[in-house]
């Protein structure tokens, strides 16, 4: 028998995504889908393109309409989903999608969301080295209560990890520039991500240290090595739907050489299924990752500066939100990493 999951905001993009993913999913079977405003209506109605779920109808987002189910997953607004977490079972296996536990420090949550604090949760970045060299998929395993990344976090993350923690890069005067598809901000309704708006335009937001992801990556960078790592961190919103290439320059240690540091991320992130560093000299783009649960890396190195650049480039609704509840639930199930994930993109 398939395990039973229930998806609750599954009207957004997030949750959309999610749909998509689990409908080819040979394990899983999709039987409860909630929504806000869009309660009673047929989902085929607000995901047309989901035909395989066209037999789903948007239910409440409750704790009594989630029960019952293997898997619950909240793909809800931040400060949404850690009171609706606490009515489950500890029976449950519950992902979040939002941002509701995936902070270990209360501190850090106050200063960047406020509200009330609901603690953490197993992180579900499988590939996110730890200091220790071991992959932090083994804090995945047996799981039932999993926070999914953010999607800035982990393109950032998954570009310094790496090089952190092989001592190759610098831990203070860290920058990240990223180009950002909008579906990362959510569905609703909001003027700046009007195609008017945001078409033949680039729109730069949250910008001087207060993008509320720049906690998270610092969180994941300390357990990759560093000790007080420093990041200056600017999101750039971009007009195409999905996607996001993150530029990333860390001073490098004396003496390390273009070469030494390729074949750093190449022997990290070797045997990863949904990681792929580019040969020497070529960088990705965001085109190469729609669809697909793949993150991809070109390294190099500014000579004269004297910093590593990190492209990353990877989906924002799979490998960035989507495709990590899946390949985190997936290791809580014991099941093989990979099911149900896409490795191959669309494309044009």
């Amino acid at each position: 028998m398939p395990y039973s999951v229930a998806i609750a905001g599954a009207s957004g993009y997030a949750g959309g995504e999610v749909l998509r993913l689990m409908a080819r999913h040979p394990e899983l079977e999709v039987r409860t889908v909630t929504a806000h405003s869009n309660a009673g209506a047929a989902l085929i109605d607000v995901h047309p393109h989901l035909r395989s779920l066209a037999h789903l109808t948007f239910v409440d987002t409750t704790a009594e309409n989630l029960r019952g189910h293997d898997i619950v997953v909240l793909a809800l607004p931040h400060g949404t989903s850690g009171g609706i977490a606490a009515e489950l079972g500890d029976d449950v296996l519950v992902l979040d999608c939002g941002a509701d536990h995936r902070l270990t420090s209360a501190d850090d949550w106050a200063r960047f969301y406020g509200g009330e604090y609901h603690g953490s949760w197993a992180y579900g970045l499988p590939e996110l080295p730890h200091a220790d060299g071991s992959r932090h998929s083994a804090v995945l395993a047996d799981a039932r209560r999993i926070a999914v990344p953010g999607c800035n976090v982990t393109a950032v993350s998954l570009g310094l990890a790496p090089g952190i923690h092989a001592g190759l890069l610098e831990e203070r005067d860290l920058t990240a520039a990223l180009a950002v598809g909008p579906s990362g901000a959510g569905r609703a309704l909001k003027t700046n991500l009007l195609a008017s708006e945001l078409l033949g335009s680039a729109q730069p937001y949250a910008v001087g240290g207060v993008h509320r992801h720049i906690p998270e990556i610092l969180q994941n960078l300390r357990l990759a090595g560093a000790s007080a790592p420093t990041l200056s961190f600017t999101p750039v919103l971009v007009p195409m739907a999905r996607g996001i290439l993150a530029t990333i320059t860390a001073r490098v240690a004396d003496g390390v050489t273009a070469e030494q540091l390729h074949a750093a991320y190449v022997a990290r992130y070797a045997d990863e299924p949904f990681v792929h560093v580019l040969p020497a000299g070529r960088y990705p783009s965001t085109a190469e990752t729609v669809g697909a649960n793949t993150a991809l890396i070109g390294v190099g190195l500014d000579v004269d500066a004297g910093r590593a650049v990190i492209v990353v480039a990877l989906d924002n609704l799979v490998k960035g939100t989507a495709g990590a509840a899946v390949q985190s639930l997936n290791l809580a199930l014991g099941l093989d990493e990979t099911t149900g994930l896409p490795i191959d993109g669309v494309a044009p």
